[in-house]
């Protein structure tokens, strides 16, 4: 690795964790998120110079008025070859990185070219950077209107939805056992009643947990390249609120006494995804904490392969905006915001052009780009963000260019 590479690995980085601070509207550590001296150094010395002008998309345009609907994601595209890039554009003002809404709908921003090299900036070139917004009510806050990084429709089902467990969880998890009137088949609103384990029967009280959601089967996410089982996705159902807990009833048992029968606990199904049945498993509703989805290549070397296409094993191949997950996860430095540069997998052919007909593989192609949003431990899932062609099981995912 070369200095300069160093160097620049490590503003990006610097850059990003700036970003991070910024973008973190609603988070309560924004305005204190830990930068170094240093850090704080290398990101003025890249903030003031920007990138080349070769780096900068065809068409920028000079100015640009953010709008409802924008992302970030959106707009570095429209200024850069390589969105990814985008921290390295933004001329920061590292004195306002305290202010978590610097980029929001309503805010012009400008784009400074210095001859060889460009920055963006919130006001015209031999300005001070200011804050300018469209009239809003009191209650359109300005970090109720912060720039998301992605269209936030694409990702928050998934946040919730793929879950990736061992082996064991779902069969040690509470079960549904029956419905009213002996229903075959759930849905919204019905009632149904579910059993833990003997030593975790469900309960209801003070700190137990009342809301969980609904999943079946536990599918084997298979490395590509290996055939190790990375984990098992469970398959998202809907929700369900405990209502009443297990206990147990003294029943007549024929012979002049009683044994006691178990009772199931009792559960209100909501917001269901497809229909429940018995035998589906309940586990806790996860918390939805907040997250940041900062656009940033990986500082590591990746190498990661496509292992399955969210949405059933009858999908083939994955398109713009689809989900797919991926051989790599948070041990092996995945993070929510790591882009990544989708490959086609290269097919092998038979060279008809020669003699011996021997068999020949194409080089992989670069084919789009992908984002990280979920990571599990051995498996993330990403967003493709642009592609040309569809993905699929075995494609390679690497560091941007």
């Amino acid at each position: 690795m070369t200095a300069f590479t160093s160097v620049r690995r490590t503003a990006l980085g610097a850059l990003t964790i700036i970003a991070g601070a910024l973008l973190a509207a609603g988070s309560a550590q924004a305005q204190n998120y830990p930068i170094t001296s240093s850090q704080r150094a290398t990101a003025q010395q890249v903030s003031e110079r920007g990138i080349p002008l070769s780096e900068l998309a065809p068409n920028a345009p000079d100015r640009y008025t953010v709008k409802r609907g924008d992302t970030l994601w959106g707009i570095s595209g429209m200024y850069l070859k390589r969105p990814y890039r985008w921290p390295e554009l933004w001329g920061m003002n590292l004195s306002a990185i305290p202010n978590p809404h610097l980029i929001f709908p309503g805010q012009t921003l400008y784009l400074e070219k210095d001859g060889t090299h460009a920055r963006l900036r919130t006001s015209p070139p031999g300005q001070s950077e200011t804050v300018r917004v469209s009239p809003r009510t009191r209650s359109d806050t300005l970090m109720g209107t912060a720039l998301p990084t992605l269209k936030p429709h694409l990702i928050e089902p998934f946040l919730v939805e793929p879950l990736v467990v061992d082996a064991e969880v779902l069969e040690r998890a509470p079960r549904i056992v029956a419905t009213v009137e002996e229903r075959v088949l759930m849905a919204h609103g019905d009632r149904a009643y579910a059993r833990g384990i003997d030593t975790a029967p469900l309960r209801v009280a003070p700190g137990e947990q009342r809301y969980y959601r609904v999943y079946r089967n536990a599918i084997p996410l298979k490395d590509p390249a290996s055939g190790e089982i990375l984990g098992y996705e469970a398959q998202y159902l809907g929700k369900a609120e405990l209502i009443r807990g297990e206990t147990t009833e003294d029943v007549p048992d024929g012979k002049g006494g009683f044994t006691k029968d178990k009772v199931p606990a009792t559960v209100d199904i909501s917001g269901t995804k497809e229909e429940i049945r018995a035998g589906d498993r309940l586990l806790a509703e996860p918390g939805r904490g907040f997250m940041s989805y900062t656009p940033r290549a990986p500082q590591n070397p990746v190498d990661a392969r496509v292992v399955s296409i969210y949405g059933g094993s009858s999908v083939s191949f994955a398109a713009q905006n689809q989900v797919v997950a991926i051989n790599k996860g948070a041990r092996d430095g995945m993070e929510a915001g790591h882009v990544l540069n989708l490959l086609t997998k290269g097919e092998r052919i038979k060279d008809s052009t020669s003699d011996s007909k021997e068999m020949i593989k194409l080089p992989s192609e670069s084919n789009g780009m992908a984002m990280v949003f979920r990571t599990f431990e051995r498996v993330s899932y990403v967003l493709i963000l642009d592609v040309r062609t569809g993905v699929r099981v075995g494609d390679r995912l690497v560091n941007p260019e």
